[in-house]
């Protein structure tokens, strides 16, 4: 059986080419219309936003196959759980959860348990599940979403383990069928994979190389989803700072933003920028537009420059608080989220308290904050893990209750402030109570009555917390 498997190779999804990127139209084979007819999947979704976006993709295939979607896994024919690979953690949540559904397939073998995304083109995990997780059917990697069906079918019907995980540069794949899963708010890939190949991350491994949509492809979707009401875009790539310089559109990601600004939707977000290639001309459109957010994520892993340079993060610290002066001096308003890792190998106390000092500097209003975890395949796991378990957790509480101070300063100076809030909808619990979040992405509880998701309406800050606000209609 293993003959006809196809195996993720770490060192064919290093390479990178000078080659132009395939274009393809997703067309569904007409013979596997059906054969979900009667049976109900289940998916679960792990990570970042991509994934959010990949799920929706894979729920939109299945459905075109008449697959229904279940309420819960005990009901389902079929479960996918697209994954996450960015840290050891993410990747133990999926084989616990793996190992938790063995019982369901017990009780019904013809039930199909599939593992997809980032964890399946890992060497390391395809080798897990072959010597532990037998009742795992079906496997797929990122690369091969657009193949669903026809994996779906030869799950079904051979009634064999299906592996295809293909690991190369990538391709774009248009036209794919999809079941969003707002209905006011949608993500918008305008490029995948990734080349900047920081020494932690797999992602580039993962996801391929940098490989961006044509900018017709994706006005077209933001324009179809205006006029079926949706009032939120998020334009998703792994650095969305270099989308066009491999299709080589002029000025890149700012043209697509002016391009995107002028459909006249509502808000526009974008995530993830890369500090090391923020053009002037991205802060003068980010200012231009006010249907662009004014809030930014804008990872800086670290506050020492020797730190940055063992990364591979390719710019310094007073290159990354330039970038942040830049947009500062255009948009004052403008808020910041960033990603910090602890415990990076080699980090001295010293190291780390730049990385403190460097958030006093910037006073974010949020971060993301983590413990290095090393990824099998990258250059940093490789380097000796020489700081304890017990210094990295310390480590992180301190830089904790710094986001804490920052998060909540920056909410108490919204007290009494009249804001714009996207309505998601109300509480479970209390119905005359709803969510939102700000153009600044800060989240609002607030009364409300006369009003439904996707309505933007003004809300007067009454009260704030750590990490929300509250509010009442005005």
């Amino acid at each position: 059986m293993k003959r006809n498997w196809e195996l993720p190779s770490l060192n064919e999804a290093k390479l990178r080419s000078k080659s132009s990127v395939n274009t393809q139209q997703f067309i569904l084979d007409p013979q596997l219309v059906g054969i979900g007819l009667h049976k109900k999947y289940m998916l679960h979704t792990f990570g970042c936003q991509a994934n959010v976006r990949d799920s929706e993709v894979m729920a939109g295939i299945l459905e075109s196959l008449g697959f229904s979607m279940a309420n819960s896994d005990e009901e389902a024919d079929l479960i996918l759980l697209n994954t996450c690979a960015i840290r050891e953690n993410a990747e133990n949540k999926v084989f616990g959860q793996v190992g938790n559904l063995k019982h369901l397939k017990q009780k019904n073998p013809d039930l199909i348990i599939g593992i997809a995304g980032c964890m399946a083109q890992e060497e390391v995990v395809i080798n897990k599940i072959l010597q532990s997780y037998h009742q795992v059917d079906l496997v797929f990697g990122t690369h091969n979403i657009h193949r669903l069906g026809d994996l779906v079918y030869k799950a079904m019907f051979a009634k064999e383990k299906t592996i295809e995980v293909y690991s190369k540069e990538g391709d774009i794949i248009e036209n794919l069928p999809e079941r969003r899963f707002g209905e006011h708010k949608a993500w918008v890939n305008i490029m995948y994979g990734c080349d900047k190949f920081c020494t932690y991350c797999i992602v580039p491994f993962t996801r391929g190389k940098e490989r961006s949509r044509s900018l017709e492809d994706i006005i077209d979707e933001v324009n179809d989803l205006k006029s079926r009401g949706f009032k939120e875009v998020t334009l998703l790539g792994q650095n969305v700072n270099s989308y066009g310089k491999d299709i080589e559109i002029f000025e890149g990601f700012a043209t697509l933003l002016k391009e995107v600004a002028l459909t006249g939707i509502d808000r526009i977000r974008f995530t993830t920028s890369h500090p090391w290639d923020f053009t002037q001309a991205m802060v003068e459109t980010i200012a231009s537009y006010p249907n662009i957010m004014p809030y930014i994520h804008l990872p800086v892993q670290s506050g020492n420059n020797d730190i940055l340079k063992i990364m591979g993060r390719r710019y310094t610290i007073a290159e990354y608080l330039d970038t942040v002066r830049r947009l500062k001096e255009a948009i004052p308003s403008l808020t910041f989220s960033t990603d910090i890792i602890v415990g990076f190998p080699n980090e001295s106390d010293e190291q780390f308290e730049d990385t403190l000092n460097l958030y006093d500097l910037v006073q974010f209003d949020f971060a993301f904050t983590f413990i290095y975890s090393p990824r099998s395949g990258t250059p940093a796991a490789k380097f000796e893990d020489n700081i304890s378990f017990d210094v990295k957790k310390k480590r992180l509480a301190r830089l904790n209750e710094k986001v804490k101070h920052y998060a909540l300063m920056h909410n108490q100076a919204m007290l009494g402030k009249e804001v714009e809030v996207l309505v998601d909808g109300p509480s479970k619990k209390d119905a005359s109570v709803y969510s939102g979040y700000t153009p600044h992405q800060k989240l609002v509880n607030f009364k409300a009555d006369n009003i439904k998701s996707g309505d933007i309406i003004k809300v007067r800050i009454t009260d704030v917390k750590t990490w929300f606000l509250l509010g009442e209609q005005i």
